[in-house]
């Protein structure tokens, strides 16, 4: 929105500052940021007065949570929600350029809308609990088949809007010259990148502080990596694929960072609230969808390891489980296998984090590397 401002420069005065979406990125960081600082209490404080028992906790969890986490509330995802959105409509460029500026807004609305539409999903899934007053929500079935409506609709116009040459074209890292035409797969495999991303960032919330950090790290690189896709000199340097308008998407990931550290202040161990799946939902259906619109659904895989064998350890618990009757891990998802161990909660929290940032600078690497 405050791009309009660029109309009143000469070229060389205050104005022309919005032209940079470097620039705009850190507006949008630090207006999410105090976003959080300003509405987190309230926001808490009409949770905690309106979710009398707060969020149910899981009766075959750890016994250790049933004590340390009963009572307190959940859809503390609707701050980090406000915040990205209210900072990414003020900051990024949303409407389309003409004649000789030929920019498309396309991408930065289909990871803003897939965000909201996954946190609807998270917020009706949320409402039901509390309100029930029990750990069953939406049904599962439901809240996957959505998941997957609004899925095909982001990779249909990912496909769309990429240009001529990359549409349903599967970019692999290091190999840069190799590109995997998917067909009429596309649509399907984007579908399965934006889901997956977003049921695992989901399962790894379940201690304080332990999905919001690995988001925000994941979304910082994917941030650099779609500036670095939407402009020609670097994709050049770094013989990547050009897809012109992604770098508005840093604005974004600029926004998510600022809105996770407002939470992160009210979530840090012992948490005051929970983000819930409104917030789970929603972030990793936003890290699914950069992923799709800047071609490396395989460097999100990397980036968000953490999500991955988080996801992972139940497929393996269950489909074990249901084979032998024995089970692989004390408690799935993992970062409970590790509490079942004796790991502190801060414990497994900070180290998961300092894996987080290691895949991260991997990723990263990922687009020099051949």
């Amino acid at each position: 929105m405050l791009y309009w401002l660029t109309e009143l420069s000469d070229g060389g005065d205050f104005f022309n500052l919005f032209r940079y979406i470097t620039f705009r990125a850190g507006g949008a960081f630090f207006t999410a940021l105090i976003f959080g600082f300003i509405f987190g209490r309230p926001l808490i404080n009409m949770l905690r007065k309106r979710q009398k028992h707060g969020q149910p906790i899981r009766d075959d969890g750890p016994a250790s949570h049933m004590e340390t986490k009963a009572g307190t509330p959940t859809m503390g995802g609707l701050l980090i929600l406000s915040a990205l959105t209210l900072s990414t409509l003020l900051w990024a460029r949303i409407s389309n350029g003409t004649g000789d500026d030929p920019y498309n807004a396309g991408y930065v609305w289909i990871v803003l809308l897939v965000t909201v539409a996954f946190g609807l999903i998270g917020f009706a899934d949320d409402y039901a609990k509390v309100s029930k007053n029990n750990t069953k929500g939406v049904s599962g079935k439901l809240r996957f088949g959505l998941g997957l409506l609004i899925a095909a609709l982001a990779g249909g116009a990912a496909a769309w809007l990429h240009p001529e040459g990359l549409s349903n074209q599967l970019a692999m890292p290091v190999f840069k010259d190799v590109l995997i035409n998917l067909g009429v797969f596309y649509v399907p495999f984007s579908m399965i990148v934006i889901v997956g991303a977003a049921n695992a960032v989901n399962l790894t919330d379940g201690l304080d502080g332990l999905a919001i950090m690995p988001v925000m790290i994941a979304a910082g690189t994917l941030g650099v990596i779609a500036y670095a896709v939407g402009r020609v000199d670097f994709t050049e340097y770094l013989d990547v694929h050009y897809v012109p308008g992604t770098g508005e998407l840093l604005i974004f990931a600029a926004g998510l960072i600022g809105g996770g550290l407002g939470f992160l202040w009210y979530n840090a161990p012992p948490a005051a609230v929970f983000m819930g799946d409104t917030g789970s939902l929603a972030l990793g259906g936003a890290l699914g969808a950069i992923a799709v619109v800047t071609k490396h659904e395989i460097v999100l895989a990397i980036v968000g390891g953490i999500f991955v064998a988080e996801a992972l350890s139940v497929i393996i618990q269950v489909l074990y489980f249901k084979r032998t009757g024995k089970r692989v891990f004390l408690m799935a998802p993992v970062h409970h296998h590790f509490e079942k161990r004796g790991w502190a909660e801060p414990q497994i929290v900070i180290r998961f984090w300092i894996i987080s940032l290691i895949l991260a600078l991997i990723g990263l690497a990922t687009l020099k590397l051949r």
